[in-house]
This record gives structure tokens, sequence and C-alpha cells, in this order.
């Protein structure tokens, strides 16, 4: 029998006229006696950065690299008692303009010291900061600032002119502070507009070192989340300063149970957006114990350069970017000739054996790490002790290779906005753990809901349902919208829309998705996302959106394929295209369907549930266009839009 991480706290219940079954209600190991609460002299996450620059001033908190003439240097740095200072003064000037304790402070643009600043700066002044998503258009922006009523923003150079563009339909925002400078061009339009706008320098200028600093209360609105959603407009999920204090303590917790916890010799790098929970919550938890924070440059083309550079112990990142790492080193491997390959899976099976028995990383293979993993560990800087992952479910196949080649504690959670981040975890040294999002962090408990629409019993001995959520950390709803709350939350449960099942070992695996759920004409129900899993293990792709309607019996697709593998095949069949050539050529587009259709039978996909066309895309989807939410997932209304004309046709070919 495995050994067990989850206990239960709560019986089963069964199905009512109301209601669908749900299963027992379980929390982890570590939580078996009580759930994580903030402890009682907490307040306002302003104390984690108070705290730390008492403790450790001088330590360097915030790192950029400087561009001089058109080359890039090494980090720089800024300690946490001049980011401390800072922060006060721009709070100080946000007094100034009478920004009052619960509004609406917004911040746009991409990673940067400027955004911890400020987002410092609202915590000291009690100020609700509204994050806005870099990669969000200029509608999007307005919406938020007017949901919200936003009446200050600082704003990113680069996106200064997309916020002036809307301030005559934006009457609450009254201050715009740019990250950096300010032309007398934009300030004469903006106060048009009955708006004023400052530099960064200039606005730091207006507030002095007063630390005589309002009152805070643990019930205080510490932050307004928007998600970037998949259909309609953002919600604003509602994050109170206790949610969010205890979520960070909680990291602490785990970590200090399973692993290493984070300290002042932590080096942190900043690319996830910072918009989004999942970073957010970490460089607060590195904030908390007084790591370093670098930054990226905000080009994905130097982000690898910005991880040599910078050599970071910490790493957190989406499975998007864990594939490509994994896809790049497993590249390199192949192409170094039969010894080298042989030599590397000796090493790698050895090393994964003993990772399996339950040795710990540093004890499985440390000859093996030295000459064999550590030239793979420099990927990231040759320093990383921590992996982690989110956002979306880590292919095994990759979870397992980062693990042996990495030397590195790695760990896949689950989180949502709602759930202020993670609220489940693999425990980083139980390899069984694998391939799952493991088990509620100490500060939520976990029950699985009976979907019966879709054939998922909670109560049967293999529990299958949607995930529901009950704790510590959970959002206080969404802005100005009860009903949506009411939908989500019932009876002090809030609804995932994830399907979970619970493994022997209580470590809770994601099968499914209860949205994005239809009927074909002959009344099959198709779960969009379960079937698309299936189809990205066809190693030949990198992306698919599959489409289907209740006007229609079957299935079609829009594919990226992976360009290495498609000129493979090129070059076998004799062919000189280019890759935009190659998704045109009806040899290849048969070539990759009938592909996908081999791994989905594979899979055991239904007949109804095989692709009848495809269309082959040579441009990834990407957020430019507005395809992906900034955690990658599909934007499935504006992906029809973007190819309803592809879609037309592939019916049109696929009927004839």
């Amino acid at each position: 029998m495995p050994e067990v991480y989850t206990v239960k706290v709560e019986e089963a219940r069964p199905a009512t006229h109301e209601k669908p079954s749900a299963g027992p209600v379980y929390r982890c190991i570590y939580a078996k006696d009580a759930l994580t609460v903030l402890p009682s002299h907490f307040e306002s996450p302003w104390e984690f950065f108070r705290d730390t620059t008492t403790r450790c001033p001088s330590n360097p908190m915030l790192g950029r690299r400087q561009k001089s003439d058109s080359k890039v240097g090494p980090y720089e740095w800024i300690t946490y008692q001049e980011a401390y200072d800072a922060a006060i003064r721009m709070g100080s000037a946000m007094r100034s303009r009478d920004v009052n304790p619960g509004d609406r402070c917004g911040i746009y643009g991409s990673n940067c010291p400027e955004w911890i600043i400020a987002m410092e700066a609202c915590n000291s002044y009690a100020v609700t900061y509204v994050p806005l998503y870099d990669t969000l258009g200029p509608n999007a922006v307005e919406f938020i600032i007017n949901h919200a009523e936003v009446s200050i923003a600082f704003v990113q150079d680069n996106k200064f002119p997309s916020v002036l563009s809307c301030l005559d339909r934006c009457s609450s925002l009254k201050t715009v502070v740019s990250f950096g400078n300010v032309s007398t061009t934009q300030k004469k339009e903006a106060e048009e507009l009955g708006a004023s706008c400052f530099s960064w320098e200039e606005f730091l200028q207006l507030g002095n070192m007063d630390l005589d600093l309002p009152l805070k209360n643990k019930t205080n609105i510490c932050t307004i989340m928007y998600t970037s959603g998949t259909t309609g407009e953002p919600k604003g999920v509602i994050i109170k300063n206790e949610a969010f204090m205890t979520q960070v303590l909680s990291i602490d917790q785990i970590l200090n149970l399973t692993d290493r916890v984070g300290t002042e010799d932590d080096v942190y790098f900043s690319f996830l957006p910072l918009a989004h929970v999942y970073d957010q919550i970490m460089e607060t938890y590195c904030i908390y114990k007084g790591s370093s924070i670098g930054f990226w440059q905000g080009d994905v083309r130097f982000l690898m350069e910005d991880i040599q550079a910078l050599k970071p112990t910490l790493f957190c990142a989406v499975p998007r970017v864990y594939d490509r790492v994994y896809a790049g080193i497993s590249s390199k491997i192949s192409s170094g000739g039969a010894l080298q390959s042989t030599l590397f899976q000796y090493a790698y099976n050895y090393k994964l054996g003993y990772l399996e028995k339950g040795l710990p990383q540093d004890k499985a293979a440390p000859l093996f790490d030295k000459l064999v993993f550590d030239k793979i560990k420099q990927a990231l800087g040759g320093r990383v002790r921590l992996l982690l992952s989110g956002a979306a479910p880590l292919p095994r196949h990759v979870e397992e290779f980062l693990r042996v080649t990495f030397g590195a504690t790695m760990s896949q959670g689950y989180g949502l906005t709602e759930s202020c981040g993670g609220c489940f975890t693999a425990i980083s040294n139980v390899f069984s753990m694998m391939g799952t999002i493991g088990v509620p962090m100490t500060t939520i408990e976990s029950r699985l809901e009976s979907v019966p629409e879709m054939g998922y019993d909670a109560l049967s001995s293999e529990a299958r349902g949607e995930i529901c959520l009950r704790g510590n950390t959970l959002f206080s709803g969404y802005h100005k919208h009860q009903d949506l709350t009411e939908e989500v939350m019932v009876d002090g449960w809030f609804h995932t829309g994830d399907i979970g099942e619970w493994q022997p070992n209580g470590a809770m695996k994601i099968i499914d998705r209860k949205k994005n759920i239809f009927k074909l004409s002959q009344g099959e129900y198709v779960a969009v996302e379960n079937i698309e899993n299936k189809y990205l293990q066809c190693p030949l792709i990198t992306s698919i959106w599959v489409y289907g309607n209740s006007f229609e019996s079957f299935l079609v697709a829009v594919v990226v394929p992976e360009r290495k593998a498609l000129e493979d095949w090129a070059v076998k069949h004799n062919s000189t295209d280019d890759f935009k050539s190659l998704c045109e050529n009806p040899k290849a587009r048969k070539y990759i369907l009938d592909e996908l259709n081999n791994t989905g039978q594979k899979h055991q996909l239904r007949g109804f549930e095989l692709l009848k066309a495809v269309h082959l895309e040579p441009i990834p989807f990407d957020m430019e266009r507005d395809l992906i939410t900034p955690t990658f997932k599909l934007k499935r209304p504006q992906l029809l839009k973007q190819y309803k004309e592809c879609i037309d046709q592939l019916y049109k070919e696929a009927k004839a």
C-alpha cells in the first residue's frame, strides 16, 4: 500500500433533488489537525517588506540589466532599504494626490522594479492595487479602469499612449505616473482631459519619508485581480490581506516540511506576468524571506541570455516554458552522437531508478550529477535548486526529465486567481506524485462533486468529479458581480470547473474540464480540453485547437506543427518547400491528420472524438492576436473569429 498524504475530515454527501453527490472532504496530512491560519499579529503584506528591510537592509532586492549603446550589461541592483524608501515616498506622493486607503491604484506594465515598488507603495498606505495584464489590449484596460474605479495608475513608458488614448472615457482616473519619463505633449494632452501626468522621478519628489502610515487590517482588500478569462469580460477577483498573507506563509510551511525554505541568499528570476497571481505570490514570498529578484528584459528572444546572466536559484514557469527547455536539451542529446546518447540514457535510467526508490536528489546519483547532468543544469544558469510549475498540467515525461537531469527539487502545483494562487502542490520529495497536482495546500480542504452529465461519480471507487475548495486563501467575491460569485460559491465551497481524480496516495490528478463541453449534431457530448490534451501527446505538433458545434457531426482542428518534425518529413519526401508552404501542402496535412488520429486511438478516444480535417498554422497561437491568455490557455471565441474561414473550409472539404 502506498503512503497516503491526505486525511479525511468529513464524510461524503449523497445526492439530493437539487444537488449532485459530493465525496469526502480531505486535507493535506500537514494540516490534519487544523488549517493554516494567519497569526494574529499580521495585518498587511506591508509588514513582510518592512520586517525584511529591518532585518537585512543592504541585501540586493530588485535587479535588472541596463542597456547602453544597444548592449545589455550585467544585473544592477537596488537594496531592500533603497526600495523601501522609494515605496514610502511613492505612498506619500499618492496621499498628496488625494488617494486614500481603500482607493484603487492601477499598475500597468511588464515585470520591473517599478512594478514592485508601486505595489509596496499601495501596501504602505492601504491602497488597493489593481494589476493590469501587460498583454491586455487598450479595450480591456479601459474596462478595468472604469469597473474598478481606478483613480491613479502607474504605467510603463510604452503603455502610456494606450492609457492616454482612453482617458476621455475613464472619468475616475485623475493621476498617471510613468515608470520612466513623460513628454510635455503627453502632459498637456492629459491636462486637457482633466488628468495629471508625472514621470517616476517627479512623482517621487512629491512624497516624503513620513513614517506615520495609516492603520491596516487583515480584512482590507489587498488587490482586485482581473482574470483574463477565456470568454466574456474580465472578472475582478477580490483578494483580502488575510488570504494573500496566509498563502505566502503556507508556501514557507510546505517548503520547511518537505525541502528548504527561501533564504537571503536565494535569487528568483522574474518573467511570468506580475499581474498574474502565481508570480505575485512568489515574489512576495521572496520579499518575506529577503531573497533577491532579478527581472528579465521583457523579450522572449533574450530569455535564456537573462537566465545565464542572473543564475537564479529559484525558478517558476508554466509548462510551455519547461516543454521548450526539454525539447532543446533533448535535441542536443540526440545530435551528440551514439556514445553520448548511450551514456546519457544509462545515467538517466540509473538515477531514475534510485529516485523512484525514494532516495533524495543529492544522494540518488551524485557521480552522474557531476559527470553527465551538470552540463544540462547550466541551461538554467547552473544554480537552480527549486523548480516550480503551475497554470496548466505539466506532461509527466517532461516532469520526470527535469527531476532527473537538473538535480533540483521539482514540484508542480495547481491554483486559480480565486484561490489566491496555489491550492494544491505536489510534495517535492515524493516521486509517486509525479504527473499529479499533489495534495491540498495547508490552508485549503477539498472534495469532489459528481458531474452526472459527464459520467463523473465522486462516490465511486475511482472518485472523479469537479474539484471544490474551502479554506483560508479563497477570494472574497467578484467585484460588483454578486451573481457570478453565487454561481461558483455554493454553501461555502468554491467550484473550480476542473475535473479531478483522487489517486491512491492522496494526490489529485486533473483529468478534464467541466466547462468547454459542447454537443455534436448526433447528441454526443464533447469535452474538448480533454481531447486536446490527448492530441498534444503527438510529437508532431506544439498546439491544437479542436472545434465542433451542435450543427456538425464531427470535429476539425487548427494545428501548429512542430517545425523540425515537419521539415524532417519534407526531407524524407524530397520536398524543398519552406515551412509556410509545407503547412499548405495537402500531403503534409494528411500526414499530420493521420498521426493525430493514431495518437487519439492510442489514448482511447472514441470515434466521434477523432478529427476529420486539420488546418496547419505556421504561426504559433499568441497573445498579440488575443488567441491565448497570459497563462497560455486557449481563448476559444477569439480563435473562432480568427479562423472562421478555415473552419468553414475544413467542413466543406471533409464533407466533399
